[in-house]
């Protein structure tokens, strides 16, 4: 009897135990069914290892059918870096399929990496490292040279040599071409950044060629010709005690100084009459100096009083002395809704390198006519 029940005991234990074994096999099935991406070819990277040249990185070879796939171009040590890319720093931006290799590029190493997603999870595989990239082949220019400074015999002209790929070393030379900017032919020993003007050079324009040389490799760019060369400007004449240039007619306000003033002695308004409706209005004014002469180049500065009817302006006055001013409406017009019938304008005429509230200048306030009920 003894025996009988030890026996079922056994076989009760050795069931339990077989269940435990098959939940068990049971769960190991369940962990097994989930497919992560694996990869079973890495990635590739195609193309010329310069600056300047596109690479195109390939995904690879995965199972567990990815639905996405991530891209993300690194720089490495000069070894190559990990296989797996892990030790390679991330550049910036560059995780697309393709990248452009930049000066950043040049004697570095590079991987691509690529991250293939399912749903059930993600990994990543990197490619070979890249040989070391290589500089531009040849320089490029990008932007080409110019030239800046007044075309007058004595002038010194500066030249801009431009944007260029890669880091080469520059040259300058100067070249004197006939009127048209054709015909050119090198100064001798005009080859600095800085070139002074000489009487050989009036009548005709000057361009400036850069050479730019790097791996061995030189390639070259001309700037525009410049404007006719012309004799050096005659100094002005002296103003009189009284700061008037002698003479009648229009002066230019670089021939006033102290005492002269300048006076604001005419002003027009378009539209004649501000309604509820204007939305910018154009104001004229002419300003005169010494017994009523017109001044060229004088600043004139108006604003609405109060502030915030309409934008302020500044504007130069031509050889007749006027300037004209376009103004926008702003959120503060009408500044007195119903009953505001006049719009007050304060106007400065001033010379451009003297104080807005010194020298020659001068203010006043000028009204026109409003009508809120059109």
């Amino acid at each position: 009897m003894k025996a009988r029940r030890a026996s079922g005991r056994f076989l009760v234990l050795a069931a339990a135990l077989a269940g435990v074994s098959l939940l068990w096999l049971s769960g190991a099935g369940s962990a097994a069914s989930t497919a992560f991406p694996t990869n079973t070819k890495e990635p590739r990277i195609l193309g010329t290892t310069r600056v300047g040249s596109m690479l195109t990185g390939t995904r690879g070879l995965w199972t567990g059918n990815p639905t996405s796939f991530r891209f993300q171009w690194v720089r490495c040590p000069d070894s190559g870096g990990k296989p797996d890319g892990s030790d390679c720093a991330a550049i910036g931006g560059a995780t697309r399929q393709q990248y452009r290799l930049s000066d950043d590029d040049a004697g570095r190493r590079l991987r691509v990496r690529v991250t293939a997603v399912n749903a059930d999870g993600q990994q990543t595989a990197a490619s070979n490292a890249t040989p070391a990239v290589k500089g531009p082949r040849v320089p490029a220019n990008t932007k080409p040279p110019t030239i800046s400074g007044t075309t007058t015999v004595g002038s010194t002209l500066d030249a801009d040599r431009g944007n260029w790929t890669g880091q080469p070393s520059f040259r300058y030379r100067w070249l004197r071409c006939d009127s048209g900017g054709g015909s050119c032919a090198d100064i001798s020993g005009a080859d600095g950044q800085t070139y002074k003007l000489t009487s050989a050079d009036l009548g005709a324009t000057l361009r400036v060629r850069i050479s730019a040389t790097a791996n061995g490799e030189t390639s070259r760019a001309t700037s525009v010709p410049t404007a006719v060369v012309r004799a050096s400007a005659p100094a002005p004449p002296k103003p009189n005690a009284n700061g008037c240039p002698a003479g009648t007619g229009t002066i230019h306000i670089g021939e006033l100084s102290q005492p002269a003033r300048l006076l604001i002695q005419g002003q027009q308004l378009q539209p004649g009459v501000v309604t509820a409706g204007t939305d910018s209005l154009t104001a004229r004014f002419r300003v005169t100096a010494c017994d009523g002469r017109p001044v060229q180049g004088a600043l004139v500065y108006a604003t609405a009083v109060p502030f915030q009817q309409f934008r302020p302006r500044e504007q130069r006055t031509g050889s007749d002395g006027w300037a004209a001013l376009s103004m926008g409406r702003q959120r503060g017009f009408p500044a007195n809704p119903g009953r505001q019938q006049l719009l007050v304008l304060m106007v400065r005429a001033r010379k451009g390198s003297e104080n807005v509230l010194g020298g020659i200048s001068s203010r006043r306030l000028v009204s026109f006519p409003v009508d809120l009920r059109t």
